[in-house]
């Protein structure tokens, strides 16, 4: 069996479709079929049902796999979930900028959510694709015969700058963004009419017989172009775990992902209690991009990164719980 192929076993892509599909189900159709604001309790035990599930289907990756794949499963899975912590940050902001009430804070992220799944199937497949077209000829450098591979060297590089950049950045320097000049807001208001105000849970309204888009349909349009952004930094990290493997890399993104809205309601309110992480954040990215440099050179193994990813969030967490920020970061 080829290990580095997941994608060929149709049992493990049978239970990921599956599962995805059946929770997406449940979270729109049962339980959150009428908009409402979602509890710290609700928050949690979403949070705990999708972080179960995730470690429940890379068990069954252990066990149709082995370690190795299972290993790459984790590190990608806690890369994305930790980048993804700092994203709840400009989500915060963006609901606060265009007053969101909060019982349609859920609805929005799940329609986010559902674009994500679109759109990160697109940067990862076709991203592994590209790499396996830009291996360079084998060479001998420092009398050691490698394979570069450009778009990995690319990825090496930029992520180096950017976690240099996130270790310098400060805190506050969105909160004063106008998101209403986002591209995803340009592109409502320029194919449609928007009301002023929100017009409870619906996208759009006719008023006088036209067809009008509300301000929530802009607040979708702002949090998907904000996931690309995102996902700018988030997927060339994990293609550093599992360059030839893109289910890896989908299912491990996707499962992240569907935690994040939970993830989102739990800390909102408790941000600046991780006010250290994107120092840890910084270190990660800046981790990933020279293991993608090294690579041809050194092989850094997947349970080695895992430890040093784990140890890195831990270290910027417990610094975060002893010195903690002013509460300066509430959902509005």
């Amino acid at each position: 069996m080829n290990h580095d192929h997941l994608i060929n076993h149709p049992a493990v892509l049978a239970i990921f479709g599956v599962t995805v599909l059946i929770m997406l189900l449940l979270d729109l159709g049962v339980f959150n079929k009428h908009s409402h604001v979602v509890s710290n309790k609700e928050a949690l035990t979403w949070s705990v049902v999708w972080i179960s599930l995730s470690m429940i289907f890379s068990g069954v990756i252990y066990f149709v796999m082995d370690f190795d794949a299972f290993t790459k499963f984790q590190s990608a899975y806690w890369i994305e979930k930790a980048l993804s912590v700092d994203n709840l940050f400009v989500f915060i902001m963006v609901f606060g900028f265009f007053n969101v009430p909060k019982h349609l804070h859920h609805k929005v992220l799940f329609w986010g959510i559902i674009g994500a799944l679109f759109f990160r199937a697109i940067f990862i497949f076709t991203g592994v694709e590209l790499i396996n077209l830009t291996y360079l000829p084998e060479m001998n450098v420092f009398g050691t015969n490698v394979r570069i591979n450009v778009i990995l060297s690319l990825f090496g590089f930029f992520l180096i700058f950017a976690g240099i950049k996130s270790w310098a950045s400060q805190e506050d320097e969105d909160e004063n963004k106008d998101f209403s000049k986002s591209p995803g807001a340009k592109i409502i208001y320029r194919f449609f009419k928007v009301t002023k105000n929100f017009e409870g849970s619906r996208f759009f309204i006719k008023v006088n017989g036209m067809r009008m888009a509300t301000p929530l349909l802009v607040v979708v349009a702002v949090i998907e172009f904000t996931d690309l952004i995102f996902a700018v930094d988030s997927i060339p990290a994990i293609f550093a775990i599992a360059p030839n493997d893109p289910f890896i890399l989908y299912t491990s993104n996707i499962f992240a992902i569907l935690g994040l809205r939970a993830l989102y309601f739990l800390l909102a309110n408790f941000m600046h209690m991780f006010s250290k992480l994107h120092y840890g954040l910084a270190l990660i990215l800046a981790f990933i991009g020279v293991k993608m440099l090294v690579s041809p050179f050194i092989h850094i193994s997947s349970p080695v990164s895992l430890a040093v990813v784990g140890g890195i969030l831990l270290g910027a967490v417990i610094i975060s719980f002893m010195f903690p920020a002013k509460d300066k970061h509430k959902i509005l």
